[in-house]
C-alpha cells in the first residue's frame, strides 16, 4: 500500500485542478531523488543584499526524468482573499521560464534577472523542471520540484538598489496587518519547561527538523538551540502550531531575551485539515505568515524586535507533563499512578479504555517459542492497537517470526519505503528506524511502540485531562496506587493483591470478541483468537512468588538485574539472560522517562532593569538571575533574584537609577584620598626640609 507523507501538503502545483490525487506531501519531505536541488540555498534566499551575487545553479537526477531535454519554471505561492473568511484561498502559480529546451544534464546555472513588475508580488515559491514536450505552466504533468524558498533572487531592482529600506518596508507592513488579525496565541499549548520534557512529551510535541540533536543540532533560524519540538497538533480555530527550542544545557531560550527563541506559528509548519485552505496548506502558509517576514524583519533588514513581539516564546509556567504508563518483557505493567505487576495471560486484553475521548488500546499476547522449539512458561505482548473516537484504527505487531514490526491501518499494512510520517485521521504515526513507532492522537495522547528483545514495549502517554477516566490493565489515573487493580464490576483488588489474585483481575479485561481493534489474518489468528475466548484459560503460567530459582538461575540474575525484579523473574520464567536483560533496559527506560517527565516549578521570564542588564535565563526553581547597570546608572533594589519553590521570585527587578555609577564613585573615592595623599606628602616633604634649613644656618 503506497501512501504519501502525511502531514505534508498536497503539492497543490503538482495537482492544482479537482480530481484525485496525492493530499499530503509536504515540500520538505519529498526525497532527494524526486526533486532538484539549490545550490547554496542561502545564496538564493539573500541574493540581491550586500556582497551576494554571481551565478546561481540548480542540480537534479536526470534519470528522474526520461527525457532529452527539459523547462525550468518559477512557480510562485500565494494566498489571497480576505484572511479567516471563505473567500480566503491558497494558489500556486505558472510565472515565468528561466530556460527552455535545455539538455536534461541535471545541472543548470544562471544570473538571474530582475523580474518583470507584475511578478515581483510573489516572494516564495519554487522551481519546476519538466519535460521540454509539454508546455510551459501545464499542469498535473510529471515533474522536479525544488524546495520553497524566498525569491530574493527574482525580486527587482528597487530591491537590489535598497535591500534593507526594501525589507524594512515590508516589515512594516507585515507588523500593521498582523496587528488586525484575530490573536492566535491564546489557544497554544506552553512549552515543555525543560529540553527532557520536550522529548519525552511525544504525544503532543515532535522533532523540528530544521533543529534536530539527532542530525547534528544545525539550527539556522535558531542558533545557540540544540534541539526545537513542534506542537503535533494544529489549533483548533486558527490552525497554528507552538514551537519549543532548547539549548545543550536543556533550557527553554525565549525570544524576550534572545533572537534565537522559539516561536510560534501563525500557520502551523506541518498544516492541518483540510490541508488545500489557508492557512492550514503544509509548510507554504507557514512560510507566508511566519518565514517571509522573519527574511524581512531580520535577516534583510535590523527590525527583528518587530517580529519578536508579535511570536513571543511562551513559558512553560501552565504546562503539565503528561502520565505515563508501561508494558514491557513477560509481559510486565507499571500503571499510570506507579503501581507494577506481572501478568503473563495468554490472550488479548485491554491496556486502556477511556471515555472521555472513546479512547481503547489493546495488546495481543502470546509465549515465546525457544530456539530448541518449546514454548516459555510466560508470555509477552506481539501485538497492539489504538483507535480514539471515530479515529483509524492503527495496529503494530511483530512480524511472525521476524522480530521485525509490522503497522497495519484499517487491517491493511502500510509500506514505509516513501515515508516515515503518515497524517491519518484522528492521528499522526511516525516510524523511527524501522524498529519504534510513535502514534500521536487528537486528544494529546501518545503511544510509543518498539522492540524490546522477543516482545513489544509500550509506553503510554496521557495529559492530565485524563485524571479520573482511564480503566483497564494499566489502571486508573488519579494519583491513588490503591485502586489499580479494579475489576470490570467495580471490585477493587488490594495493592498487596497476589500474583494469583492480579492473573485474575489481568484476564477479567480481556477484550470482548465484539469490541476487537487487532487484525486476524492468518490461520493460527482466526484459529486461537477470532474463533476462541480472548483470555485462554488453559495457559498456566510461572508466579513469582511460588517460584524458587535454582542457585545458578540465582547467581545469573542477581548478576544481570541487580534488585530489578522484573529482570529476576524473566530469568526464570524464559531461561534466557537475553529476553532478562531486554525486560532490564525496558525497565530502565521507563524510569528514565518518568524521571524526564517530573514536573518544573517555573517562576516565569523575568525582565532586565531599564538601563541596565541581567545575566541569566533559567528561571526554573533554583535558579537566579544577577542585575547590573550601564554606565552613569545606579542599581536601586536587590543584585540577584532566585526563583523559589513556590513559583515567585524572591526579588523583582530593581530600577537603575541615574547617576554615578558605582566605578565612577570609586573613582572619586580614590581620587580623592590619592589627592590627600599627595598632600601630606608635600606637607612632610616641606616640614623636613624647613627643619633641615634651621639646622644649616646654625653651623658655624
Amino acid at each position: 500500500m503506497k501512501l504519501l507523507l502525511p502531514w505534508a501538503l498536497l503539492l497543490l502545483a503538482a495537482a492544482p485542478g479537482p480530481g484525485p490525487g496525492p493530499a499530503a506531501v509536504h515540500p520538505s519531505k519529498v526525497s532527494d531523488t524526486e526533486k532538484s536541488q539549490l545550490v547554496n540555498e542561502t545564496r538564493w534566499q539573500y541574493y540581491g543584499t550586500t556582497g551576494t551575487g554571481g551565478n546561481l545553479s540548480v542540480t537534479w537526477n536526470a534519470s528522474a526524468l526520461p527525457t532529452s531535454s527539459v523547462t525550468i519554471e518559477l512557480w510562485g505561492y500565494e494566498e489571497t482573499g480576505k484572511p479567516y473568511s471563505g473567500e480566503w484561498m491558497a494558489k500556486w502559480s505558472y510565472l515565468y521560464s528561466l530556460a527552455t529546451n535545455i539538455p536534461n544534464s541535471g545541472f543548470f546555472t544562471f544570473i538571474p534577472k530582475p523580474a518583470p513588475p507584475n511578478y515581483q508580488r510573489w516572494e516564495v515559491g519554487a522551481l519546476r523542471i519538466i519535460s521540454s514536450k509539454h508546455y510551459a505552466g501545464e499542469k498535473d504533468v510529471r515533474a522536479l520540484w525544488s524546495n520553497e524558498h524566498a525569491l530574493a533572487w527574482h525580486l527587482g531592482d528597487d530591491f537590489r538598489a535598497d535591500p534593507v529600506a526594501w525589507a524594512r518596508a515590508r516589515c512594516l507592513a507585515w507588523a500593521e496587518l498582523e496587528d488586525q488579525l484575530p490573536n492566535f496565541l491564546k489557544e497554544l499549548p506552553d512549552c515543555p519547561c525543560t529540553l527532557a520534557q520536550a522529548r519525552a512529551d511525544s504525544g503532543r510535541f515532535h522533532t523540528d527538523y530544521g533543529c534536530d540533536i539527532e542530525h547534528g543540532s544545525v539550527c539556522t533560524y535558531h542558533p545557540g538551540a540544540v534541539h526545537c519540538v513542534r506542537s503535533v497538533q494544529a489549533s483548533p480555530q486558527y490552525g497554528s502550531g507552538q514551537q519549543c527550542c532548547y539549548t545543550a544545557e536543556g533550557t527553554q531560550l525565549l525570544t524576550a531575551d534572545s533572537t534565537s527563541g522559539s516561536t510560534p506559528d501563525r500557520g502551523h509548519d506541518w498544516g492541518a485539515p483540510p490541508f488545500r485552505a489557508p492557512p492550514r496548506v503544509p509548510g507554504l502558509s507557514h512560510w507566508l505568515y511566519d518565514v517571509i517576514s522573519f527574511y524581512h524583519c531580520c535577516l534583510w533588514a535590523p527590525e527583528c524586535s518587530r517580529y519578536m513581539s508579535r511570536r513571543p516564546s511562551s513559558d512553560c509556567r501552565s504546562y503539565r507533563p503528561p502520565r505515563l504508563a508501561s508494558a514491557f518483557g513477560d509481559p510486565h505493567f507499571v500503571t499510570f499512578d506507579g503501581a507494577n505487576f506481572t501478568f503473563n495471560g495468554r490472550g488479548e486484553y485491554v491496556l486502556l479504555e477511556s471515555a472521555l475521548t472513546n479512547l481503547r488500546v489493546q495488546a495481543r499476547a502470546l509465549p515465546r517459542t525457544t530456539p530448541e522449539g518449546t514454548q516459555d512458561q510466560g508470555t509477552g505482548l506481539t501485538a497492539v492497537a489504538v483507535q480514539e473516537d471515530n479515529s483509524d484504527v492503527v495496529e503494530v505487531r511483530l512480524a511472525s517470526g521476524t522480530g521485525i514490526l509490522q503497522v497495519l491501518l484499517n487491517k491493511e499494512e502500510l509500506s514505509f519505503a516513501e515515508q516515515t510520517w503518515l497524517d491519518l485521521k484522528g492521528m499522526f504515526l511516525s516510524v523511527a528506524a524501522g524498529d519504534s513507532v510513535s502514534i500521536m492522537l487528537s486528544s494529546g495522547a501518545g503511544l510509543e511502540v518498539s522492540v524490546q528483545g522477543p516482545f513489544l514495549n509500550v509506553a503510554i502517554l496521557l495529559p492530565e485531562k485524563f485524571l479520573t477516566h482511564t480503566q483497564g490493565l494499566l489502571g486508573t489515573l488519579n494519583d491513588n496506587l490503591a485502586d489499580d487493580f479494579t475489576l470490570r464490576n467495580g471490585q477493587v483488588l488490594p495493592p498487596t493483591a497476589s500474583s494469583r489474585e492480579l492473573f485474575r483481575f489481568g484476564a477479567d479485561w480481556a477484550v470482548e470478541n465484539a469490541s476487537s481493534l487487532l487484525t486476524y489474518d492468518s490461520p493460527f489468528l482466526v484459529n486461537n483468537f477470532l474463533y476462541r475466548p480472548k483470555h485462554d484459560p488453559t495457559f498456566q503460567p510461572l508466579f513469582p512468588e511460588e517460584t524458587t530459582p535454582s542457585p545458578s538461575q540465582a547467581t545469573e540474575a542477581a548478576k544481570l538485574c541487580g534488585d530489578n525484579h522484573f529482570c529476576s523473574f524473566d530469568v526464570l520464567a524464559t531461561g534466557s539472560l537475553s529476553v532478562a536483560n531486554a525486560t532490564r533496559e525496558a525497565y530502565q527506560l521507563h524510569q528514565r522517562r518518568v524521571q524526564n517527565l517530573k514536573p518544573e516549578v517555573s517562576c516565569g521570564w523575568l525582565a532586565p532593569p531599564t538601563n541596565g542588564q541581567k545575566d541569566g535565563i533559567k528561571y526554573l526553581a533554583g535558579s537566579t538571575v544577577y542585575f547590573h547597570c550601564n554606565n552613569g546608572y545606579s542599581l536601586d533594589g536587590a543584585e540577584v533574584s532566585l526563583c523559589q519553590a513556590d513559583g515567585t521570585w524572591s526579588r523583582p527587578t530593581p530600577t537603575c537609577q541615574p547617576g554615578r555609577s558605582h566605578t565612577v564613585l570609586l573613582s572619586i573615592i580614590f581620587g580623592g584620598l590619592a589627592v590627600v595623599a599627595l598632600v601630606v606628602l608635600v606637607y612632610v616633604l616641606l616640614r623636613r626640609r624647613k627643619s633641615n634649613t634651621a639646622i644649616w644656618t646654625s653651623q658655624p
